[in-house]
């Protein structure tokens, strides 16, 4: 049961609201206990196999939670049972996601493949309800955690709207919620922004990621393919825009659904493709990973490590910062670990781990630009100022385009053979076997009836199909660094508990709770309905 399926639309969500409303005007206990059963329910919907590792894992957590809360703050005990639990999520995560690749790897790469055995199915939304129960564990090491009862911890963890996808939560910014009587009253506010929010993500999965740009990708990031230049830029750029309307669409979805029950999510997605560099990217693109890993990761290394050189240079200065070997130290390794970890965490092939490090690498340069680089010009002219923030913008994408290659690739090959495309090693002509598998690809979705022998291909159907995409790319690109996101289209109703950091868009739109916004997104909302047949699962759900 997906967030774009009728019988999540039409029969889910629907009965969920009325008896969660129902029962909890009554019964604050009641109702977090039917909420937490309805969204384990929807989690056994999605994947049943699953359910008893989801409760496993809620039972560990949950019960280490509690002793480690029992102890006294900074305690030795406190300190290995936060070691112990953190360990043995990793391991888990490290099991169903790397275990098999990794053995079967290691098998051909010391000649015995026999080693390898078989491979699993990756347990759905584990990387995240993993990561969330882990800052659990190390909020509740750090004292950051009330007492909490084992059915809004149920509750925290498996909450329907971020259980398979995110956002990643933290417990102190949750449960004050789900304690507040006011969260159990229906309010007709929260709901008509939570329903508008909703359907204008629904509308940008179904009708943009899924019905404009999918179709272009499969062919691009296929094994053995002969791509040229137009073929692969064509792929490259739709992908990217894919992501963009997926993933926005998913995240807006998870915040509409949350505040139709009075519930505000934290933003995961703040128009990244606006950002000046690649560290304001990461600020603005899966915004609750990004915290999590500097929480977690990126500031406890940076902070043992600046607690070392202090010892032999003194208080870090930022003029001591410019030492090469400082900056590498403090700011270059902890960057690249984090990032290495990121990459590691989406998947186990090769290819996310290159993606990691080019991006650390991006990271790390831009921190080194900001360390030693020219200092801003001032007093200069707005129309200079523009031209040098979208050559700013058009440089982090292109570096952001070039490692979502290895992001959708299937193996690094891939990801090379289309680098190499890109730039034009394959030649700049559309070849017949790219268009074959263009036209195979349109067959397949329904994009266009034509004979079914693709040897008969005419080539102005394919000069369609071209133009076609490029249009699309186009307005794709045209919206994205155009018009406003959500969170500064419901600005002044509070959407996320995160902090906008977008500018004012070009093309300005406001919410309003009017009779013509509500007409607008009632069609809009019905188009999407009669649209999700071709529907397909959210991008982030294999991760």
């Amino acid at each position: 049961m997906l967030f774009n399926s009728l019988s999540f639309l039409l029969l889910f969500l629907p009965v969920c609201l009325v008896a969660f409303f129902s029962i909890g005007r009554f019964s604050l206990k009641a109702g977090q206990a039917f909420l937490g059963l309805a969204s384990i329910i929807f989690y056994s919907w999605l994947g049943f196999a699953f359910l008893p590792l989801l409760v496993i894992s809620i039972l560990f957590n949950y019960s280490i939670g509690r002793m480690i809360a029992r102890q006294e703050e900074g305690d030795v005990r406190a300190r290995m049972m936060l070691a112990f639990g953190v360990i043995t999520n990793l391991a888990a995560l490290f099991y169903y996601k790397y275990m098999f690749d990794f053995t079967t790897w290691l098998g051909l790469h010391i000649g015995h493949p026999d080693i390898a055995f078989g491979s699993a199915i990756l347990p759905l939304g584990i990387s995240f309800f993993t990561f969330t129960q882990i800052g659990f564990l190390v909020d509740s090491a750090a004292g950051l955690t009330k007492s909490q009862n084992f059915v809004e911890y149920v509750l925290f963890v498996t909450f329907f709207p971020h259980v398979i996808a995110g956002p990643i939560l933290h417990h102190r910014e949750m449960m004050p919620q789900f304690r507040q009587r006011e969260t159990y009253h229906f309010n007709l506010n929260n709901f008509s922004i939570g329903l508008a929010i909703f359907t204008i993500g629904l509308a940008k999965k179904v009708l943009i990621a899924d019905n404009c740009f999918r179709p272009y990708v499969a062919s691009t990031f296929q094994p053995h393919i002969h791509l040229t230049t137009a073929a692969a830029w064509s792929g490259v750029l739709s992908y990217f825009l894919q992501l963009y309307f997926d993933f926005s669409g998913y995240s807006e979805m998870a915040i509409g659904l949350a505040r139709m029950f009075n519930i505000t999510f934290p933003a995961n997605f703040d128009s990244p493709y606006k950002a000046a560099n690649v560290i304001d990217f990461w600020q603005r693109w899966h915004i609750s990973l990004t915290r999590f890993l500097t929480l977690y990761v990126y500031s406890p290394v940076s902070l043992a490590l600046n607690r070392r050189m202090v010892t032999r240079y003194g208080i870090i200065t930022s003029a001591k910062l410019k030492i090469p070997h400082i900056f590498a130290t403090l700011v270059a390794f902890p960057t690249i670990l984090t990032m290495t970890l990121a990459g590691v965490w989406h998947g186990s092939g090769l290819q996310y781990l290159v993606f990691g490090i080019l991006h650390g690498i991006y990271l790390t340069i831009a921190h080194a630009w900001k360390t030693w680089g020219p200092k801003p010009a001032k007093n200069v002219s707005i129309f200079r100022a523009r031209l040098v923030l979208s050559g700013k913008i058009l440089l982090t994408c292109i570096a952001v385009l070039i490692g979502q290659v290895f992001f959708r690739a299937p193996s690094l090959m891939v990801a090379w053979n289309v680098l190499k495309a890109m730039v034009g090693i394959h030649g700049t002509e559309l070849a017949a076997s790219t268009q074959i598998g263009m036209v195979e690809t349109m067959i397949k979705d329904g994009w266009m009836i034509i004979t079914h022998h693709p040897t008969l291909v005419r080539i102005d159907k394919m000069a369609v199909y071209g133009l076609g995409n490029a249009l699309t790319i186009i307005s794709g690109l045209f919206v994205v660094w155009t018009f406003p996101n959500i969170l500064q289209v419901f600005g002044k109703y509070a959407p996320s508990l995160t902090k906008i950091r977008s500018k004012p868009a070009i093309f300005p739109l406001e919410w309003k709770p009017t009779v013509i916004w509500g007409l607008a997104l009632g069609i809009l909302l019905i188009i999407a309905i009669l649209d999700m047949s071709g529907s397909t699962e959210f991008l982030y759900f294999q991760f």
